[in-house]
């Protein structure tokens, strides 16, 4: 648990967005969620385990079960401490894993709890609090547009039932390999002779 240094932010900084969940697919043994910008025209997808994503799909579903979840425990946790869920952000993305921050706070203290997006998700849905995601993290991963016609929504969701975890990364790799060959190719054409 890391306590969290509250203040402007310095220049260069990332800058987050406010995202809310668009949309929960599920597969045989694993589910994408998908973020949509509230600002802007992304989805995000992000795949998580069978066992988060119903965690989430509960809670929106309105289902009451008699004994508490592992995610409802825990902000029960938060709150018997006297602790608020501020926030939660989806902060960086590095090789092909996501992570995340569930922000809580009391008076003057802060703190930056690390967590799989996934469960900060299930928390921040529990909490009634926003979900941001870092510009960086839109940055280094491909994202969706939303759809915005009919044929558009139809073709989407056609899209959906084919898309793996690979696609998403697919860009990523491929700019990583465009780089790679500038480079390359750019220390090839250096004269060893010039000094």
């Amino acid at each position: 648990m890391a306590k969290e240094k509250e203040g402007p932010k310095e220049e260069g900084a990332s800058h987050e967005r406010e995202v809310r969940i668009y949309s929960l697919a599920t597969t045989v043994n694993e589910c994408i969620i998908f973020l949509e910008e509230l600002a802007g025209n992304r989805l995000l997808p992000i795949w998580i385990g069978i066992t988060e994503g119903q965690a989430i799909a509960i809670r929106f579903s309105g289902i009451v079960l008699p004994r508490p979840l592992t995610h409802d425990l825990l902000l029960s946790t938060i709150k018997t401490l006297g602790y608020a869920v501020g926030r939660v952000v989806i902060c960086d993305i590095k090789e092909n894993t996501f992570y995340a921050k569930i922000f809580i706070n009391k008076g003057n203290s802060s703190y930056a709890l690390d967590s799989r997006p996934s469960d900060a998700i299930a928390v921040a849905v529990r909490a009634g609090c926003p979900v941001f995601v870092e510009d960086k993290v839109f940055a280094r991963c491909q994202t969706l547009n939303k759809p915005i016609t009919e044929d558009e929504v139809t073709k989407f969701k056609a899209e959906l039932k084919n898309l793996k975890p690979e696609d998403i990364f697919k860009g990523l790799q491929e700019k990583k390999k465009d780089k790679d060959d500038k480079q390359k190719g750019d220390a090839s054409q250096e004269d060893p002779n010039d000094e």
